[in-house]
């Protein structure tokens, strides 16, 4: 079985493949101060207490990560405990087979690289990819499979984080639909807010982004993914197709890849 780990700012995502099948999966708090040992012994037993793991060996890891010093431990972690496994970590020299028309290539983010390629795989091209992580990352993928661009807006909870910081009488609310976008009482004029609002941001600069993207805009495919997709896909007129393990299949991928 193939281990897929990536390792985003605010959580990491772990993926368990049989084939091209996601059978498990995991979200937990990226730390920067684990260490490789302290990474897996929570590995460990997050495989050991799975029900539909018991007797399956790792064949294979696949990591990609936006935090060096986390990546520095993963790295140390494969060499310590999966030696004999072969780990592929998404860096310079990695075989993607996506091409980076960018000003510097070396700016984008391996997991950026990733989802590129993932969307390719699954729904062709041209495609904008909407990760709502950490920051929302808007992703544009050419017909040819190239990456020419991306926008960066600041992420649903950073901006509910900074709302109740600078805020006296606000707070941070659960974050689900209210009743109506008109609130009637503080928590649900939030809530409208952040969903609302966000959906609007996402619709606003997709339909810039698909106009650049292609002259017809039913050729472009718009791909939602990251751990708050959920909160906007419904209230979204621009998004065609969610798949919250995007990352994950890109790293099936590029495993693939680089190990055939």
């Amino acid at each position: 079985m193939l281990l897929t780990i990536d390792v985003g700012n605010t959580h990491t995502v772990l993926g368990l493949f049989e084939g091209e099948e996601v059978i498990e999966h995991w979200r937990l708090a990226t730390d920067a101060r684990r260490t490789a040992d302290e990474i897996a012994v929570v590995l460990q037993g997050l495989l050991g207490q799975s029900p539909l793991l018991k007797g399956a060996d790792v064949s294979g890891i696949a990591i990609c990560s936006t935090v060096p010093s986390v990546l520095n431990e993963m790295r140390e972690m494969c060499r310590r405990y999966y030696g004999d496994v072969t780990a592929v970590i998404v860096e310079p020299g990695v075989r993607t087979g996506v091409p980076v028309r960018m000003d510097n290539p070396k700016e984008v983010g391996s997991d950026r690289i990733v989802n590129a390629l993932a969307a390719i795989d699954q729904y062709g091209g041209p495609c904008v990819i909407v990760d709502f992580g950490t920051a929302t990352s808007f992703d544009a993928v050419s017909a040819k499979g190239e990456y020419v661009g991306a926008v960066t807006a600041p992420g649903i909870e950073i901006s509910v984080d900074a709302l109740a910081a600078a805020g006296a009488q606000l707070h941070k609310v659960e974050l689900i639909r209210p009743r109506s976008v008109i609130g009637k009482n503080t928590v649900e004029a939030l809530q409208a807010g952040i969903i609302y609002g966000f959906a609007g941001q996402v619709d606003g600069i997709v339909e810039r982004m698909v106009a650049e993207l292609a002259d017809d805009p039913d050729e472009v495919t718009v791909v939602a993914t990251g751990g708050h997709a959920a909160l906007v896909v419904g209230e979204s007129r621009s998004i065609d197709v969610h798949e919250p393990w995007l990352t994950l299949i890109g790293l099936r991928l590029i495993y693939n890849r680089n190990t055939a």
